[in-house]
């Protein structure tokens, strides 16, 4: 199901409800872009901390936002099946009382959601607004003071407000109390702003939303408006103007309050952008984002850290796609001993789903990682144990059997395998680095040396002196192929990276320390011959 602003307000209630019976909720985000081309130095490589990584993706974060937001809500229907409501969200950054939000659009991002369909005219148009609790908390003292605004740059909005105020001004000088008219063919926030600009100019209009892009205009005596604001009739309460502002946040906070399992599929980017765009902007320090993160979601599962686990127990082969691990779970007989999985019922909106791909929509791909999460659980849990596995098992086994990867997200090539949210990073074991030693070949750059590796695998490079280079790879068939082919070459020396050899500050130190051992033995030598 497809949910812009226009209808978001009336179906989160029923969103709520189902959020509150859910057994998990996987979810999947779209972007206007992921690594930012224009910073230094920005691209992730192997020599990455996950400090350094989250410090790189930060900064991609706060100049990149979401289009698009796939929440899948998985519900235990009974002990054999899960049925799957999905959504898409198409999301806008709020416009109401904050200052104007700026942001990127990348070519290559905004390409790529074209090629797969992404209707980008929903996302500017119908996009549900959203804000972090620093925007909300300059909205609310915005409103307590009567200086809210709504940041409306173009012209055809000025024109759309300066249209409905002209017809409101002319007609009131006529009208009698009690009088009404109706201003047609306002969208968004133009229905809120309307209605406080009226209420701001004219003491005698009272204001209410009919729906359907339309505000009813009341001419009343100033009595009888002041009485309108205090009662629970008025829609431009604060409270309401907040709900409004809110946005996809007041969903956002139901997934905080009901601390459900939450499923993604490489999920770093995912969680970094939740963080920043609907809770708080993302601190500096690695160590608080994990420890926000986990606060607000103490069960997180990365299903591309789960079928890693699957490869590594079961005959499952590589895939290096959701949807590919998708199709060999669904169509692969990999555990025909045990009991069969769990059936997985698309709801009926959702239908389309079932019978047809919709690879790179948040909602298909959301309904993707749930399923993937399920299906893996099942297989690893046959395969835990000689005994027979309950013909229906429960999720809180699932959970058990997945205890090695909760709360790690994959890390993608990087320093660790994963991010483990609730406890320390473990380290990653990549193949030996290589040390290249240039000789007779002036000033290259890492460029240069990445070029020139380049035929032998990918290699992230970086400067390690005047003349020598590292090379990292997570593929030892690369490092041996360079090892091999370079063994002869009359400029390029390369062999494996060893601490205590290559290592400029333990060159330093042990530079160091042969200076003093010789002055050392000078002064003992000297002292002996006067003694003499």
């Amino acid at each position: 199901m497809d949910v812009g602003a226009e209808g978001f307000a009336q179906r989160l209630p029923r969103l709520r409800r189902r959020i509150l019976g859910a057994t998990f909720v996987a979810l999947d985000m779209e972007f206007t872009g992921l690594h930012s081309t224009s910073l230094q130095n920005n691209e992730p490589s192997l020599f990455d901390s996950p400090a350094e990584r989250y410090a790189k993706a930060r900064q991609s974060v706060q100049r990149f936002t979401l289009v698009q937001l796939g929440l899948a809500i998985f519900s235990k229907e009974n002990s054999s099946k899960y049925v799957v409501h999905s959504y898409n969200f198409f999301l806008f950054p709020s416009t109401l009382g904050i200052r104007d939000v700026e942001f990127t659009l990348s070519a290559s991002s905004i390409q790529f959601l074209s090629h797969y369909g992404f209707d980008y005219n929903k996302f500017f148009k119908d996009g549900i607004p959203y804000m972090n609790e620093v925007q909300e908390k300059i909205l609310r003292q915005q409103l307590s003071a009567g200086t809210w605004k709504v940041c409306s740059t173009s012209n055809a909005d000025r024109d759309v407000l300066k249209k409905a105020i002209d017809e409101v001004t002319s007609w009131i000088a006529a009208a009698k109390e009690e009088d009404t008219m109706i201003l047609q063919d306002l969208n968004g926030y133009h229905i809120i702003e309307v209605q406080l600009v009226l209420r701001q100019a004219l003491e005698n209009v009272w204001t209410e939303p009919l729906g359907d892009k339309k505000v009813m205009v009341k001419k009343v005596s100033p009595e009888h408006r002041q009485f309108l604001e205090n009662s629970s009739y008025d829609h431009c309460q604060k409270k309401l103007i907040l709900l409004s502002a809110r946005g996809f946040t007041n969903l956002f906070q139901i997934l905080v309050k009901v601390k459900k399992p939450l499923v993604g599929h490489n999920m770093l980017m995912d969680l970094m952008h939740l963080h920043d765009k609907f809770y708080r902007p993302l601190p500096e320090s690695y160590e608080e984002f994990k420890r926000n993160i986990h606060n607000l979601f103490p069960v997180i599962i990365d299903t591309k850290t789960v079928t890693k686990s699957v490869q590594k127990k079961c005959l499952f082969p590589r895939v290096s796609s959701l949807l590919e691990a998708y199709a060999v779970l669904s169509s692969s007989n990999l555990n025909p001993k045990g009991p069969p999985c769990p059936v997985i019922a698309l709801a009926s909106g959702c239908s389309r789903y079932a019978e047809k791909k919709f690879p790179h929509e948040a909602g298909y791909d959301a309904f993707l990682c749930g399923s993937v999460l399920l299906m893996s659980a099942h297989l690893l849990l046959c395969k835990s144990t000689d005994d027979v596995v309950e013909a229906e098992p429960s999720f809180s086994q699932y959970l058990t059997v997945l205890a090695e990867d909760v709360n790690k997200v994959n890390f993608i090539r990087g320093g660790v395998s994963s991010i483990n949210f609730s406890g320390e990073d473990s380290p990653c074991h990549h193949p030996p680095a290589l040390v290249v030693h240039v000789r007779g070949w002036p000033r290259l750059t890492e460029e240069q040396i990445y070029q020139e590796f380049k035929a032998c695998g990918r290699f992230d490079v970086r400067r390690l002196s005047k003349n020598q280079y590292i090379l990292l790879s997570n593929k030892y068939k690369h490092v041996r192929l360079v090892l091999r082919d370079y063994r002869h070459h009359p400029h390029l020396q390369v062999s494996v990276y060893r601490h205590w050899r290559h290592s400029p500050s333990v060159s330093c130190l042990l530079q160091i320390s042969g200076i003093v051992a010789l002055w050392s033995l000078l002064a003992f030598v000297l002292g002996g011959s006067r003694s003499c």
